[in-house]
C-alpha cells in the first residue's frame, strides 16, 4: 500500500455532500461514503433504496464502484457518514466487498454529525471473508 495522507476533511466533506443525494424513503436512514484511491482521487456515493430490499445499494459499495468505473488504482480508505449523533459502521455485504477491494490494512472510518467517530482496518472489520473456492 502506498503512502497516502488523504485528506480527511475533504473526504468527510464529500461523504457529507453525497449523503445529501441519498434516495431512502423506506428506511430514512441516509448515508455517504468516500473512497480515496493511492493517487489521491476521491470517489463518493450515497444509498440507493429500493421497494424490495433485497436490490438496495449502500453508499459505500456505491463509491466503490464509481471508483472502479473510473478505473482507480488500489482504494486506500473508505469513510462513511451518518446524519446523527451516532457513527456507524459498514453492513455485512459492505464489508464483505471493502474486504476484496482494499488492501487488509486499509482504513474504514465512520463519522457523524456529533464528534463521535468510530474506526477498523479491513482486516479488523472482517476477519474471516467469504473467499472464492480454490482447489488445493
Amino acid at each position: 500500500m502506498q503512502d497516502i495522507e488523504p485528506d480527511l476533511d475533504l473526504l468527510r466533506h464529500q461523504a457529507v455532500q453525497a449523503c445529501a443525494c441519498a434516495y431512502a424513503p423506506y428506511s430514512g436512514f441516509r448515508v455517504g461514503a468516500a473512497v480515496v484511491d493511492s493517487a489521491g482521487r476521491i470517489f463518493s456515493g450515497c444509498n440507493v433504496e429500493n421497494a424490495s430490499y433485497g436490490v438496495t445499494s449502500c453508499a459505500e459499495r456505491n463509491a466503490i464502484a464509481a471508483a472502479i468505473a473510473a478505473g482507480a488504482g488500489p482504494l486506500m480508505m473508505v469513510l462513511i457518514y451518518t446524519p446523527g449523533e451516532r457513527a456507524h459502521p459498514p453492513c455485512g455485504a459492505c464489508r464483505q466487498v471493502i474486504e476484496e477491494l482494499l488492501d487488509p490494512d486499509a482504513l474504514i472510518i465512520a463519522c457523524c454529525d456529533s464528534e463521535q467517530h468510530r474506526s477498523w482496518t479491513v482486516r479488523d472489520v472482517l476477519p474471516d471473508p467469504f473467499e472464492f473456492p480454490i482447489e488445493d
